[in-house]
């Protein structure tokens, strides 16, 4: 009898064992089937299909180099990655390089563009050393004078300096002094009654500049409201 339930529980491992196989194979897509990705390609768009010729072009233009192991140039990089912008399918469609070298191009690129926009128009500062000297005293001297008050003070005197310089030059002149409550702790015990909101630019994969507008709950981190637009117009969700 035991020989016989043995023999069962065998014969009933080796059979789900063999299903779950078979499940695994069906279930995993089919990439070398020239049907099927030719039939899911008449639903994709001209366009689509171009931008992964090229793509598809540009790799093998890389290994038709004449070296031994074919190095990516900048032009490649900036192609690759603008290229496989257009293609929906863009990681099917790249061999020699994973997509996560790609996403690591298109980043560097990024902090490029950010560090040439963000670059300083003159070496030397638009606002002289005596300003700056006079705007570090008011701050250390009123403490309780923020950037706005101090420019208008300095309106009086003739002074034309926008709200940012004077607040960059504020934080070297102020230590922080701590009394009361942290925000940490001020957080911690009301993050469940605040909702806090922002509005600040980001950039698109052509470092195009947006406008984001959003509320997000302190407690949950659930974002509540959302709004983009690059000029005019809020699109929300």
């Amino acid at each position: 009898m035991q020989g016989i339930l043995t023999f069962m529980q065998r014969l009933t491992g080796g059979c789900l064992q063999s299903l779950r196989q078979r499940f695994v194979v069906w279930t995993k897509p089919d990439t070398t089937s020239l049907l099927l990705l030719t039939l899911t390609d008449l639903s994709r768009s001209k366009s689509e299909l171009v931008a992964e010729n090229a793509l598809l072009r540009q790799q093998l233009i890389i290994l038709r180099r004449q070296v031994k192991r074919p190095a990516c140039t900048r032009t490649d990089r900036i192609l690759l990655v603008l290229l496989a912008s257009i293609v929906r399918t863009w990681k099917q469609a790249l061999f020699i390089v994973q997509p996560e070298t790609l996403l690591r191009w298109h980043r560097q690129g990024f902090q490029l563009c950010w560090k040439y926009k963000s670059r300083a128009m003159s070496p030397t500062p638009k606002i002289s050393a005596e300003t700056v000297a006079l705007i570090q005293q008011m701050a250390r001297d009123n403490r309780l004078w923020g950037a706005e008050r101090i420019r208008g003070e300095l309106l009086k005197l003739g002074i034309h300096v926008c709200k940012r310089t004077i607040q960059k030059y504020m934080r070297h002149a102020r230590t922080p002094r701590q009394r009361g409550q942290t925000w940490a702790t001020f957080l911690q015990n009301h993050a469940k009654d605040i909702w806090a909101c922002d509005f600040l630019q980001v950039t698109d994969l052509f470092f195009r500049s947006l406008f984001a507008f959003f509320i997000i709950d302190i407690h949950t981190r659930q974002v509540i409201h959302v709004g983009v637009t690059r000029l005019y117009g809020f699109r929300s969700s």
